[in-house]
């Protein structure tokens, strides 16, 4: 009897471990049914929610010529993808920051005064014409690892500085800034036509042993220079010896050239720069094995806010409104509400 008693409690005890192999696969399975058999994709932890504008910058809807489309979108949501593709990520707080208000001002004041686009657009994606700009996907696919820091730095420097803008006499001021200068900004007629009273020379601390590129050498050979400034100006005298051929250069406290004569033709330091490529209007030249080779420091038009001279300001504890009413002469820095023409 004990013996048939120990044989139905063997029996029991298989019928419960075989129940087990059965029942416990389902109790694994069953809490994920969804993300293992429906046909979505489950949800990454990883994606941040989309960026939500301030108060000041939600109220303004932007026209925005991406391309051939164009695309609406706030004024926050545009700035993000501003900094996004025009100060590198890694630069300080503070620096972002002064990025943000800038790209901030500089639409406001392209939508006050008509802007490029006409009634197309009211600003354009092409940094050649306005400003440059980027989604968050290929900024992502740009930053790798630091996808994630990178995003929340620009997106709380744009939040952050809600509506904020540069003004000259209460009203939003032509708010441009380059890469680096060479150790001082220049005033806006020794580039462009006229000058703003804003737009004036100011130191700029940026050091140039920490920017990429920030000395570059270009050299031509003489049928090289030639097609290139003759296509601009087909005045100019390019003959007789390569030595002769740029002379009485004016240049102003950082070594910008202001002006220089080319082939008996006066034109602006910036003038040349474009016509030959150059990084900057800060250069230097001389003839070398038969070529004509120009040394170049900075990089950019190099008026208003140097963006590796706000970086390393922030370095050294400035905020961005002490950047902002560094690098533009007699401003203030307010929140400001766009208001357009007939609205």
């Amino acid at each position: 009897m004990k013996h048939v008693t120990q044989i139905r409690q063997s029996v029991a005890i298989s019928v419960v471990l075989i129940a087990l192999l059965f029942i416990l696969p389902l109790a694994v399975i069953v809490p994920f049914r969804s993300e293992l058999f429906s046909g979505e994709s489950p949800v990454d932890e990883t994606e941040q929610a989309p960026f939500a504008s301030g108060d000041l910058d939600a109220q303004t809807v932007l026209k925005v010529l991406d391309g051939d489309t164009v695309v609406e979108m706030d004024m926050g949501e545009y700035l993000v993808g501003v900094v996004r593709a025009e100060m590198p990520a890694s630069f300080e707080e503070e620096a972002l920051k002064a990025q943000a208000v800038a790209a901030r001002t500089y639409t406001s004041y392209k939508i006050l005064t008509g802007g490029n686009h006409g009634d197309t657009a009211d600003i354009c994606t092409d940094s050649t014409c306005c400003q440059a700009w980027i989604a968050e996907d290929r900024a992502r696919s740009n930053w790798g690892e630091d996808a994630d820091a990178f995003e929340q730095k620009i997106e709380a420097a744009v939040y952050e500085t809600d509506g904020q803008t540069i003004l000259y006499g209460g009203v939003p001021i032509l708010a441009v800034f380059h890469s680096s200068s060479a150790g001082q900004t220049r005033q806006a007629g020794t580039v462009w036509l006229n000058d703003l009273p804003y737009l004036q020379p100011v130191t700029s601390p940026e050091d140039g042993a920490q920017i990429p590129n920030y000395y570059s050498r270009v050299s031509f050979t003489a049928d090289a220079f030639r097609e290139k400034v003759l296509a601009a100006h087909p005045e100019a005298d390019l003959s007789g010896e390569m030595s002769g051929w740029l002379t009485n250069a004016v240049t102003d406290a950082s070594g910008s050239v202001e002006t220089v004569d080319v082939g008996g033709v006066t034109m602006k330091g910036s003038t040349l720069r474009g016509i030959l490529g150059l990084r900057s209007a800060c250069f230097d030249w001389e003839v070398q094995d038969g070529e004509l080779v120009f040394f170049v420091t900075g990089f950019g038009h190099g008026v208003g806010m140097s963006q590796y001279g706000a970086d390393q300001m922030a370095r050294d504890g400035a905020d961005y409104q002490e950047i902002l009413t560094h690098y533009y002469t007699g401003v203030t820095v307010e929140p400001y509400r766009l208001t357009r023409t007939g609205s």
